[in-house]
Order: C-alpha cells, then sequence, then structure tokens
C-alpha cells in the first residue's frame, strides 16, 4: 500500500469516526463496549431493526428492490466438518504458519470495504460473519466478500445475547441469518459465530449443528477493537499474543480496525505467519 493510499484508507476511517458511525459489538460479558450511544445491544446507528427504518446509514446507490438473484450454489463454499476439530473451533493447528483474521461483520459498509481492500493489498485473505440485518441494509456486500476470495459467515440476524435466549429465540437468529445468506449467495456461509459472546452454550452448539453448520468458531486471540482503544492498542492486542494457528477476533465499524490492520498484517509478514482464511487454516 503506498502512503498515499493509506492516508486515503484512514481519512476514510476519521471520517466516518466524526459522522457516529459504529458497529455494535460482541463481548465475552455479553455487553457491548462499543462507542455508540443510545443504541439498543446488538444494534448500531448503521443497521435496523426488523420493522424500523434507518436513516443514519444510506444503502447503495443504484440498488435495485427486491432480493438479488442468488448465485449458483456450486460457486459458494458451504460449511463443512473439519474431522478432529472439536464443535467449537478455537484455533487451528499450531504447526503451520498461518493464521485467520476473522471480522464481525456489522457497522458502515465503507469502512468494511476498506478493511477488505487493506488486507487484499497485502495478499491477506479473511473471514467475516455477517449480521444478518447488515445484509438486509447492504447486501452487495456479501457477493464482495466471496468475490474477494474470502470466507463468508453467520452471526446471527439481530446479534443479540444469543447464550440468553429461549430455543426457539436461538434458533430463528441463527435461521434466519442463514436464510438471507442462501438468498444473496447460495449458501448459508461456512461458519457460525455466536452473537454477544466468545463461546456458545451446549444449546446453541445443537442448534448450530441442526441449522447445517458442523463448528462454532470462537478465537483464542481478541482484539478488544469494540472498545476504541486506539490503533496502537489494537495492534498490540493482537501481535501480543498471535502465534501459528491463531483465531482472532476483529470488527467491522471502527476506524481504530483500519488504522491498525496495516500495522497487524506487515508484522504477520515479518514473522511469516500468512493471514488465510479460516477454511485454509483448518484444511
Amino acid at each position: 500500500m503506498t502512503p498515499t493510499d493509506r492516508r486515503a484508507a484512514l481519512r476514510v476511517g476519521a471520517g466516518l469516526v466524526a459522522g457516529g458511525a459504529f458497529a455494535a459489538a460482541c463481548s465475552t460479558s455479553g455487553s457491548s463496549a462499543g462507542p455508540s450511544s443510545g443504541a439498543s445491544p446488538g444494534s448500531s446507528p448503521g443497521s435496523s431493526s426488523p420493522g424500523s427504518a434507518s436513516t443514519a446509514v444510506p444503502r447503495e446507490a443504484g440498488r435495485a428492490s427486491g432480493p438479488p438473484p442468488a448465485a449458483s450454489p456450486s460457486a459458494v463454499p458451504a460449511a463443512r466438518a473439519f474431522p478432529g476439530q472439536p464443535a467449537q473451533i478455537t484455533h487451528g493447528p499450531r504447526d503451520r504458519p498461518r493464521v485467520a483474521l476473522t471480522f464481525h461483520g456489522q457497522g458502515e459498509p465503507a469502512l468494511a470495504e476498506a478493511l477488505l481492500g487493506e488486507a487484499e493489498r497485502h495478499g491477506a485473505r479473511v473471514t467475516v460473519l455477517a449480521v444478518g440485518t447488515w445484509l438486509d441494509e447492504h447486501p452487495g456486500l456479501a457477493r464482495r466478500v466471496l468475490d474477494g476470495g474470502h470466507d463468508l459467515g453467520n452471526h446471527t440476524h439481530r446479534h443479540l445475547d444469543i447464550n440468553a435466549m429461549s430455543e426457539a429465540e436461538a434458533r430463528s437468529e441463527i435461521t434466519e441469518c442463514a436464510v438471507r445468506l442462501e438468498r444473496l449467495t447460495g449458501s448459508a456461509g461456512t461458519w457460525f459465530r455466536p452473537s454477544r459472546t466468545a463461546r456458545a452454550s451446549p444449546l446453541v452448539q445443537r442448534l448450530a449443528r441442526d441449522a447445517g453448520y458442523p463448528h462454532v468458531l470462537s478465537y483464542d486471540v481478541d482484539s478488544l477493537d469494540f472498545t476504541s482503544p486506539g490503533a496502537p492498542a489494537v495492534t498490540a492486542n493482537v501481535l501480543r499474543t498471535i502465534r501459528a494457528g491463531s483465531v482472532v477476533s476483529l470488527h467491522f465499524g471502527y476506524a481504530d480496525t483500519l488504522a491498525a490492520l496495516p500495522a497487524v498484517l506487515d508484522e504477520l509478514a515479518r514473522r511469516r505467519l500468512r493471514a488465510v482464511t479460516t477454511t485454509e487454516l483448518l484444511s
């Protein structure tokens, strides 16, 4: 990335921070520590709940009305089982120089585009776990993720505390997002990650299997970017504990994450660790 490109990317992030465009984040405590104010848990100024209108984030220009056509199912990877891996995966093999950067997919689409572009300029591939309501608002991003060679998965429909839900509610959260992924891409996606928690309860694990996800994707490195600690802190949080096989939790929707990503990727290259999709990490 040239200095000019990097300055332009950072200006995108800075401008969005000034505009107050943040995504609601996951946390291991089940509550968002993100900077949004006045937002209910699992929502963000850039997303809308069912039946409500969103004015904070414009829809893509020129978007056609109605659901977009589904892609050929054979062209889109689906969830698969990895023999020998646990039902809840926190990391991959430690004996290969690979890591997986996983992003919770929600928030301002311009930041998502900038993050994907930055990863691709470094030759990195990532995993995006998308929120269903976010896909409703920005359906073109599903194909953008896949066209960039990245993994796309399910991060529930409304990004609420899924472990605290009844069985019926939790099932709906998983299947509603899966339906949207299927409609947009021809597949329910490669991975499921629970919302507002690092690990799924036994019930949520079972419901994910029922929905076609053999494994729940957790992580062993938390960037804590949703707390908006500043780009240097995000970089340090990742690089302090990352090692071969690590799965890193990051978020779209935060300018700190965008600003930190070049330094993270440069250091991974120096350590000879490749950032790959989670599917490649485990293959």
